[in-house]
């Protein structure tokens, strides 16, 4: 083997291992993602309105869970947080987390900052079909009925089940309400990248379940457990 060969190798093998670091902080974010998914999971479904969401919870096709959606302003306002989604197949089984994004803004009489978790329950293949495509805005599909539960909520638990998405939320802040009126979701697909280990769909995620990674087995159980609670 010549000594340009070597050279060469050993350059190669100094890159991966450059980015080997790089790779696994990547995966080491989306993890704590899905480590604060799992928590809001809990505190959600297992909270003062958590019957009401897990009644929701078991007929639902799939979930999106934003464990911190932020909302502020002054006159102008915006809101972003970063989310996972997963599907149920017919047997019941979840699959692993896909990544995305929250995010919008608006115009209006609005003022102080919201820190809130939200689950949004996904309880037909239409509506999933909506949220699948690249990006998705809430208010500006008609076919796509949104309902709302929890406290001071109009409608109840009946109600909600004949939407397409419910949601729900826990809020701190001084902020007035949680609207999703406006607010866009949009796949992160570098995010499900880094978190596989490789180039994979957010199709290949949530509906083939041809991607999986084991950090995300305490997620799932935590939905098995409270649909079945």
């Amino acid at each position: 083997m010549s000594w340009s060969l070597t050279r060469r190798g050993l350059a190669t093998a100094s890159v991966a291992a450059l980015m080997l670091p790089a790779a696994a902080g990547a995966q080491a974010d989306q993890q704590a993602l899905v480590d604060r998914a799992t928590l809001t999971v809990n505190e959600l479904l297992g909270g003062e309105h958590g019957a009401d969401a897990r009644t929701v919870l078991r007929r639902a096709r799939a979930v999106m869970i934003f464990p911190r959606v932020f909302r502020g302003g002054f006159i102008l306002g915006g809101e972003g947080g970063s989310g996972v989604l997963l599907a149920r197949d017919g047997a019941g089984n979840w699959s692993s987390p896909a990544f995305y994004g929250m995010g919008g803004g608006s115009l209006g009489l609005q003022i102080g900052v919201q820190d809130s978790q939200v689950m949004l329950f996904i309880m037909n293949d239409r509506a999933l079909n909506a949220i699948l495509q690249s990006q998705f805005k809430f208010g500006a599909d008609a076919s796509v009925a949104v309902a709302h539960i929890g406290a001071g909520i109009a409608g109840g638990t009946t109600a909600a089940l004949r939407a397409d998405v419910v949601s729900v939320a826990k809020s701190r802040g001084l902020y007035a309400g949680v609207s999703l009126e406006g607010s866009i979701l949009a796949r992160r697909n570098e995010e499900n990248a880094a978190y596989y280990g490789r180039p994979v769909s957010v199709e290949q995620i949530v509906l083939t379940m041809a991607a999986h990674n084991p950090g995300s087995d305490n997620l799932r159980a935590a939905l098995i457990r409270w649909s079945q609670e």
